[in-house]
């Protein structure tokens, strides 16, 4: 008997009056991410890494829900493409990829749709935690990431012209 697994993912997609580029510089500088989330408010790149780059490492410092627990994750940029991509696995127990976050933009004729999502891993711990918690934590990753968006868009559009 085949097993089909049920992927826990969601996306919000905001339309930005900016180059691809210029909205890429701004999700793919982990150091700016206090800026822009609810959730994580600083990142630093690890083991001399010192921007975006296929299998950089970052930590980010998250404040769950925006009110609590605070704690660090570790994280490894697993897209790296100029204009047009950007996502970071975060690491969970012994290095097991917990979540994809992942940023995608498409250029139109008036700027950038740009598309944050998430994946969370396919364990059984995860299917059991959003069974219990899903829709919650669904309904916060989704406002979170409308919020993480539109804060981006504030900081593009606010630049001047699109280029």
């Amino acid at each position: 008997m085949a097993r089909y697994a049920r992927v826990v993912r969601g996306s919000v997609t905001v339309h930005m009056a900016a180059s691809a580029d210029r909205v890429w510089n701004l999700v793919s500088d982990i150091t700016r991410t206090g800026e822009f989330s609810p959730e994580t408010f600083e990142a630093e790149w690890l083991g001399g890494a010192i921007g975006p780059e296929l299998g950089a490492r970052f930590r980010g410092h998250v404040r769950r829900n925006g009110r609590g627990p605070v704690y660090w994750t570790v994280c490894t940029v697993v897209a790296c493409d100029p204009g047009h991509e950007f996502a970071f696995a975060v690491a969970g127990p012994g290095k097991m990829t917990l979540n994809t976050w992942r940023y995608q933009l498409e250029p139109t004729a008036d700027g950038t749709d740009v598309t944050e999502s998430f994946e969370l891993a396919d364990t059984p711990l995860i299917r059991l935690y959003w069974m219990i918690a899903g829709f919650a934590r669904g309904r916060t990753n989704l406002d979170g990431m409308r919020v993480t968006l539109e804060k981006i868009k504030a900081v593009t559009e606010s630049a001047g012209p699109s280029q």
